[in-house]
C-alpha cells in the first residue's frame, strides 16, 4: 500500500491513543473527574475497550477505572452503558495487563455500593475473577483478590456468594504465594468475607488456620494488619471459633508481640483480635493471663492514645467481666488507675464507654473488687459523664450502669460521699440503699457523716422535685442513725424550728 493510504491509519490510531492516554492522566486528578464525565468521556472510552491496539485497550479501561473510582454516579454510568459486560468477557481472553485494569475497573465500581456489586455478580463477575486468582502473574491475581473483597465486603448474600463460587480455597493458596502484596490483598479480601457471619468464618477457619498466624511473623506492617483483622473476625462469631483461633498459634506470644508493634493499625487490629478472643469465655481469658497477656494489654492502655486504645480497654473489660480472680488480677496490675486515665484524658465517647464498662465489670463481683474501683477515685470520672451527657447516649449507659454495678458492692461510704451532692436520682437510690444498710455499724464515719454529707441529705429531702420515694429513704436513713435533735439541727430550716419551739414556749406563759 502507498504512504497515502496508509497514513489517515496511522493518524487515526495514534490519535485514539493520544485521546485514551491523556484520559488517563487527566482522570488521577479528583478535580478533573467531574469535567470529563460531563463531557461524555464515558461514551467515547467505551468503543475503545474493543480496540485492535492492546495498549489503547488497557489505557482505555485503566481510565475508566479511575474515574468510576471517583464517585457512585459515575460508578453507575460504567454499568448502564454496559462497559461491565465487555470487561469480564475479557478477563478470560486478553493479555495479563488488560486482565489487570480490567479487575481494577471491577473493583472500583464495586466498592460504592451492595447494589453495584450486586449488578458486577449478575453480570457474571465471580468465576472469570476466580479464575485470574490462578494466574501465572502475581499482579493480575492481586487484581482480581481486590476484586472479590471489594464485592465481598457489603453483606452477607454477596459474601456468600463469592465463597459458593469457590473463592476460599484460591484465596488461601494466594495467601501463601511469595509476593508480599498478593499476600495482602488475599488476607484482606479472606477478612472482608468472615466478618459476616459464622459460617463463611468456620469455612476460612477449617481450611486456613494452619496457616494464616505463622505471617504475623512477616516484616510486613499492612500484611500483619490484615492478619490480625481476619484472625478477630473469625473470632468473633462463637467460642468454639475464638478457641480455635486462639489454639492456632505456635506460640501465643506471637499474637501479644503485635500489642508492641510501632504501627498503630497493627496494634489496634491485635487489641480487637485478642478483645474478641478473651470475650468468648473464661477459659480464653485465663489462658491469655496465664500467658502474660493481662500485663501486656495494661502496659498497652497505659502507653497508647485514641481508638486503638479503646479495644485494649474492652479486653480489659471482657477479662474482668468472666469471674472474680480474673478482675482482681486486673487490680493487682493497677489495671484501675490506667483506666481511670484513660477516662480522665480521652475526648471520645467510645472511649470513656469503654472504660466505663470495663470499671463496671471489675466492681461487680464483690465489696473487695467495688472498694478498690472507688478508693482510686472513679466515681466521680463516672458520674460527670452521666450528669454531662444525654441519658440516650451510649456514654450515658455505661456510665449508669458502671456507676449501679460498683455502688451495690461498695461499702466504703466515705468513698460515696462526694457523690450525693451531685448524684441524679437515678444513682442516687442505689447510693442511699448503701448508706441505709452501712452507715448504722460504721459509728466513727456516722460522726463524721453528721458534720458534712448529713445536711447534704437533707437539702435533698427538702427539695420538693426530687422522688418522694427517695426522700422517704433518706427519711429512714436520718431517723435511724441520729437523734431528733440533731437532724433538727442540720435541717434547712433549722431557725424556723428554732423560731416555732420559741414561740410555743411563749405562748405556754
Amino acid at each position: 500500500m502507498s504512504k497515502a493510504i496508509l497514513q489517515p491509519f496511522e493518524d487515526f490510531q495514534k490519535a485514539r491513543f493520544t485521546f485514551v492516554q491523556s484520559i488517563a492522566e487527566l482522570a488521577q486528578r479528583p478535580q478533573n473527574i467531574i469535567a470529563l464525565h460531563s463531557a461524555g468521556v464515558m461514551q467515547l472510552l467505551r468503543p475503545l475497550l474493543l480496540d485492535s491496539v492492546q495498549v489503547i485497550q488497557q489505557s482505555a479501561a485503566l481510565a475508566i477505572g479511575r474515574l468510576a473510582n471517583y464517585s457512585e454516579e459515575i460508578a453507575e454510568s460504567v454499568v448502564q452503558n454496559d462497559i461491565i459486560t465487555q470487561l469480564i468477557y475479557s478477563l478470560s481472553n486478553q493479555n495479563r495487563f488488560y486482565k489487570k485494569a480490567a479487575c481494577y475497573v471491577l473493583r472500583a465500581v464495586a466498592k460504592h455500593t451492595p447494589q453495584l456489586a450486586d449488578d458486577i455478580v449478575k453480570s457474571g463477575a465471580l468465576d472469570p475473577l476466580i479464575q485470574n486468582l490462578s494466574e501465572f502473574d502475581s499482579s493480575v491475581k492481586e487484581s482480581a483478590a481486590w476484586a472479590l473483597g471489594y464485592i465481598a465486603k457489603h453483606n452477607t448474600q454477596l459474601a456468600e456468594q463469592v465463597a459458593e463460587a469457590k473463592a476460599i480455597d484460591s484465596l488461601l493458596l494466594c495467601l501463601q504465594e511469595p509476593e508480599v502484596q498478593l499476600k495482602r490483598a488475599a488476607s484482606r479480601t479472606l477478612s472482608y468475607i468472615v466478618q459476616h457471619t459464622p459460617e463463611l468464618a468456620n469455612k476460612v477457619a477449617e481450611r486456613g488456620l494452619e496457616i494464616i498466624p505463622h505471617f504475623l511473623t512477616y516484616h510486613d506492617t499492612q500484611l500483619k494488619r490484615n492478619i490480625c483483622l481476619l484472625l478477630g473476625n473469625i473470632a468473633k462469631h462463637s467460642i468454639d471459633l475464638s478457641i480455635l483461633v486462639w489454639n492456632s498459634f505456635p506460640d501465643p506470644r506471637i499474637l501479644l508481640a503485635c500489642l508492641a508493634d510501632p504501627d498503630m493499625e497493627v496494634k489496634k487490629n491485635t487489641a480487637f483480635c485478642i478483645s474478641e478472643i478473651v470475650n468468648k469465655g473464661p477459659e480464653n481469658a485465663i489462658k491469655i493471663v496465664n500467658k502474660g497477656g493481662l500485663g501486656v494489654l495494661v502496659d498497652f492502655v497505659s502507653n497508647v492514645k485514641g481508638e486503638s486504645r479503646m479495644y485494649g480497654i474492652i479486653a480489659i473489660g471482657f477479662i474482668a467481666a468472666h469471674n472474680e480472680k480474673l478482675a482482681e488480677a486486673i487490680i493487682d496490675v493497677n489495671g484501675i488507675n490506667f483506666l481511670k486515665q484513660a477516662l480522665e484524658t480521652e475526648s471520645s465517647h467510645q472511649i470513656k464507654a469503654a472504660c466505663c464498662y470495663a470499671l463496671g465489670q471489675i466492681g461487680k463481683h464483690a465489696p473487695k473488687h467495688a472498694n478498690k474501683v472507688a478508693e482510686n477515685q472513679v466515681l466521680g470520672f463516672i458520674l460527670k459523664n452521666v450528669v454531662t451527657t444525654d441519658e440516650k447516649d451510649d456514654l450515658n449507659v455505661k456510665a449508669r450502669r458502671a456507676l449501679k454495678k460498683i455502688i451495690k458492692n461498695c461499702n466504703l461510704l466515705r468513698c460515696l460521699e462526694p457523690l450525693i451532692k451531685i448524684a441524679p436520682p437515678k444513682v442516687m437510690k442505689h447510693i442511699l440503699e448503701q448508706y441505709d444498710k452501712f452507715l448504722k455499724d460504721d459509728r466513727d464515719y456516722r460522726r463524721d457523716f453528721s458534720n458534712s454529707g448529713l445536711r447534704i441529705l437533707l437539702e435533698i429531702k427538702a427539695d420538693k422535685t426530687y422522688p418522694s420515694e427517695l426522700q422517704a429513704k433518706i427519711e429512714k436513713i436520718c431517723r435511724d442513725n441520729y437523734q431528733q435533735e440533731v437532724i433538727e439541727y442540720y435541717s434547712p430550716d433549722f431557725n424556723e424550728i428554732i423560731n416555732k419551739k420559741m414561740e410555743d414556749k411563749i405562748l405556754m406563759y
